[in-house]
C-alpha cells in the first residue's frame, strides 16, 4: 500500500509537473471516487423513492404519469450503473499506472480532457477518429 500523497484542497493539475505524477493520481483517484460516491447515493435514493413510491393510484391518466416517470428514472440509473463500471475501470487503471494514457495510441491524454472526463480511455484525436469511423461504419 501507498503512502497517501499530501493533495491541497485547491490543487489543480498543471501541464507544467511531470504528467501523472503522484499528486495527479490522486487528485484523480480522489475525483473519481467522490463521483462514484455520488452516483451510488443517488441510486439508493431512487430505490428508496421507488418503494416509498408504490400505490394504487385509481385515475389511469396519472398512473401512466408516474409509470413513465419511473421507467425514465431507471434508465438514467442504468445509464449511472454503467458510468459506474466505467469509474471502476478507471481507478483499476491507475492502480495498475495505466491511467491518463491513450488506449489506442499510448500518448497521454490531456489533462483539461481527464480533468472534463476522468473515465477518458482515448485522447481527443484518437477518439475523433473512432467517432468518424463508427459514424461511416452506421452509415452502411
Amino acid at each position: 500500500m501507498k503512502p497517501e500523497t499530501f493533495l491541497p484542497d485547491d490543487y489543480r493539475p498543471a501541464e507544467d509537473e511531470p504528467f501523472m505524477n503522484d499528486r495527479q493520481t490522486e487528485y484523480f483517484r480522489r475525483k473519481l471516487i467522490a463521483w462514484k460516491n455520488d452516483l451510488l447515493a443517488e441510486s439508493r435514493d431512487t430505490i428508496e423513492a421507488l418503494q416509498e413510491a408504490t400505490r394504487n393510484i385509481p385515475d389511469v391518466t396519472d398512473r401512466a404519469s408516474e409509470e413513465t416517470d419511473r421507467a425514465l428514472e431507471l434508465r438514467t440509473r442504468d445509464r449511472q450503473r454503467k458510468l459506474v463500471a466505467k469509474i471502476d475501470s478507471a481507478l483499476r487503471r491507475i492502480e495498475e499506472g495505466e491511467y491518463g494514457y491513450c488506449e489506442v495510441t499510448g500518448e497521454p491524454i490531456s489533462l483539461k480532457r481527464l480533468d472534463a472526463r476522468p473515465i477518458a480511455t482515448m485522447s481527443l484525436e484518437a477518439q475523433e477518429r473512432h467517432e468518424r469511423r463508427e459514424k461511416v461504419h452506421r452509415d452502411d
